[in-house]
């Protein structure tokens, strides 16, 4: 009997799969191996059109397996990977090197991967994430001979035009 897109579930225990049209069967027991992920990050944001004299601090890459003894190293790829943003390989402090402007990019989508420096081999599967660029008001309305002070009656069809 064929399965398509099994899913298994359980714990230590006994394993259970959904087959096609949602019958359950049986698989004996069995151990259920889940690996957890130890990425550990907050939404990442950097200001549009920052100009200071030093790369704008966007946020810090860290993984659980990261003791502190130098042993990893985080690498970045994606888009403005190296180009736009950069990453301190054993901090994972994360800089964007050049001001952008949310106007022609909103976001940028770039993969991390901590390293163990010892063996060369990943010690976190590679992981997605964005970094939003940030929108200051550089346009900001202007009121000339203002403040202004109008009122819409209650219930007001929508358009109703109001006078100034």
């Amino acid at each position: 009997e064929r399965l398509s897109h099994p899913s298994v579930r359980g714990s230590a225990g006994e394993v259970t799969s959904l087959e096609g049209r949602g019958r359950l069967r049986r698989h004996g027991r069995s151990r259920v191996h889940r690996i957890k992920r130890g990425w550990v990050w907050n939404q990442f944001f950097v200001l549009e059109e920052y100009m200071g004299s030093e790369p704008q601090y966007v946020g810090k890459l860290h993984t659980d397996m990261d003791h502190g003894d130098n042993a990893v190293k985080y690498t970045l790829s994606g888009e403005g990977a190296g180009s736009i943003f950069t990453i301190d390989q054993i901090t994972g402090d994360i800089h964007a090197l050049v001001g952008l402007d949310r106007s022609e990019k909103s976001y940028y989508t770039l993969k991390a991967q901590a390293i163990d420096i010892n063996t060369g081999l990943p010690l976190e599967p590679e992981s997605e994430f964005i970094i939003k660029v940030q929108d200051i008001n550089d346009n900001e309305p202007r009121f000339p001979d203002g403040p202004y002070s109008s009122s819409v009656p209650e219930m007001s069809p929508t358009g109703k035009t109001a006078r100034v």
